[in-house]
């Protein structure tokens, strides 16, 4: 069975959204390997509409190995609003969300992994899909933008992992009881 892992970028104070205007400068060369190598344990990508719009398109237009991969692997992209989704190697996914990550995970091979923190990644863990979940905790305070978490059902999470970068960027990573 495929694991389904969830990474975000947070501030101290909490906030996830736009991490490119505040997280970009912490994105060095140790961040990048680190990011490769999980996504190339990967077999898809999966995404809801708002971080679809968001990267599909930036990734396109960038180069090296990082980009290669993130354009090269299989996107599931879960949205009743989107009419038709025209990045490399993406899908659109109409209907339960839940119900078709469910799937997913049963079948193919490698990790199944979201960026991002959102109303998809709220959904699946809350329906117990969710295997691991990482934080990457950025040392900047914005003081505004779109907060990680959200009401929800209390979920248990055991902590499996720190690690403590050199640009004082903490990953904390937690997986299901």
């Amino acid at each position: 069975m495929r694991r389904l892992k969830i990474g975000a970028l947070v501030s101290l104070d909490g906030v996830q959204g736009e991490p490119r205007s505040w997280a970009s400068a912490y994105f060095d060369d140790a961040a990048a390997a680190a990011s490769l190598a999980r996504l190339n344990v990967a077999g898809a990508m999966v995404m809801g509409r708002r971080t679809y719009e968001y990267f599909a398109p930036v990734w396109p237009l960038a180069t090296g190995p990082y980009a290669e991969r993130v354009n090269g692997i299989r996107k599931y992209v879960f949205s009743a609003t989107l009419a038709s989704v025209d990045w490399s190697n993406a899908e659109l996914v109409a209907g339960d969300a839940v119900a078709a990550v469910r799937e997913l995970k049963q079948d193919g091979d490698g990790d199944l992994v979201v960026y991002g923190f959102g109303r998809l990644s709220h959904a699946l863990l809350a329906a117990g899909l969710v295997d691991e979940l990482a934080l990457w905790v950025h040392p900047v305070v914005l003081g505004h933008g779109e907060s990680v978490f959200h009401a929800g059902p209390t979920t248990a999470l055991t902590l499996s992992d720190v690690e403590r970068a050199k640009n004082g960027v903490v990953s904390l990573r937690y997986t299901r009881e």
